[in-house]
Parts: structure tokens; sequence; C-alpha cells
């Protein structure tokens, strides 16, 4: 697909207590496991926010943020900015179930759209979406103001919301959003990833 993909991998993983990249789930690093999956679907990676990381299993590019310190909106801006395609999936690198036929459904629902954004119930997934590139400008004109809250990104832009009963019709389980932020998470997606090998 002519689409990128872009891993948001600048964060501290202070909750984690330690760095999310590297931690293994499965028997690889987390970044691995992320942009293995999102190989699979476009036809580039970009690893935003690091000069470098674990060794992976396809080649990307390492983007180090435009403008450092600006939380998930800084990330996001620098990966619509380098991206090289028109549509660039974007997701955390903490996401270690990611469902390549969850996000090639969404690149089929963007035309028309600067973002496809899942719902969760009512929520949001900013950082499991589609968005066109051009919307960079939205981004950096609100970096600009210091306003760094993606809800208020999301309402600059045309955006289709996708409920979760559609997502479900893809990935029943919504895995694809699970999400490592504190040790307990770490260990679920551990014996999680261990019962799917088994």
């Amino acid at each position: 697909m002519d689409v990128s993909g872009a891993v948001l991998a600048g964060g501290k993983g202070r909750r984690l207590g330690q760095d999310k990249a590297a931690v293994e789930v499965g028997g690889e690093p987390l970044l691995a496991r992320v942009v293995g999956s999102l190989g699979r679907v476009v036809s580039e990676i970009l690893v935003v926010g690091r000069t470098d990381g674990p060794p992976l299993p396809v080649p990307v590019r390492f983007v180090p943020d435009i403008i450092p310190g600006q939380a998930a909106l800084g990330g996001l801006y620098t990966a619509l900015s380098a991206a090289a395609c028109p549509l660039v999936i974007v997701v955390g690198c903490d996401m270690p179930f990611l469902n390549p036929a969850l996000l090639r459904y969404l690149v089929t629902l963007a035309e028309g759209f600067d973002a496809v954004v899942p719902l969760l119930g009512d929520e949001p997934q900013p950082l499991h979406a589609v968005y066109a590139a051009a919307s960079r400008d939205v981004a950096a004109d609100q970096l600009r103001t210091g306003d760094l809250k993606l809800a208020r990104f999301l309402g600059r832009l045309r955006v289709r919301f996708v409920p979760e009963a559609d997502l479900k019709g893809v990935d029943p389980e919504l895995r694809s959003f699970f999400n490592i932020n504190t040790p307990a998470d770490l260990e679920l997606a551990r014996a999680v990833a261990g019962a799917v090998r088994r």
C-alpha cells in the first residue's frame, strides 16, 4: 500500500520504569514486534523520536523529533512531516498486538478525510489512527500556540470516527489497542503472547 507507517517512540517510559522499545514480549523487543506488524501494511516505516533502537525485522528510518519535548502531538507532527506517502498510519511503540488487517481496513476509510480514528466506547484512539500527511500544517499551527492536546487537534480536522462495533468485525478482542504503560501491563502482554504462541 502507498502508505507510510510511523511508530511514536519518543516517550520516556516513566511508569514502566524502563525503555519501552527494548522490553521483550513474545521473545522479541517491543519495537521489533510493532515494526514487524506495521511492515506488513506500509511501504515505509518511520520510528519517530529516536536515533536508534534494538535490531528490527525490516528497514526503518529513525527520525528525531523536529521540536523536542512536545509530547505526542510533536511526534505526530514529525511523523506527518517526514512521511513520503500521502497517508500515514500512526501507532505507539507500546502496542504489541497490532492487527495488520485492522490497519488496512482503517486505510480504506481515509478518502475524503484528514484522519480515520477508532473509537473504543466514546474514547478516540488518536495514536492508532490514519492521517493525511497534509494535516501536518494543522499540527504545526497548534504547536505554535503551545497547545499539545490531541483532542483539540482532532477537532480541527475532518475526522472519520470508526465505532467499536466496526473494529470488532476485524479484531474481535480489540487486542490491537492494548498498550503497555506499567509493569502489570507488561506481564499481561507477555502472558497473552505466550498463550498465542502455544
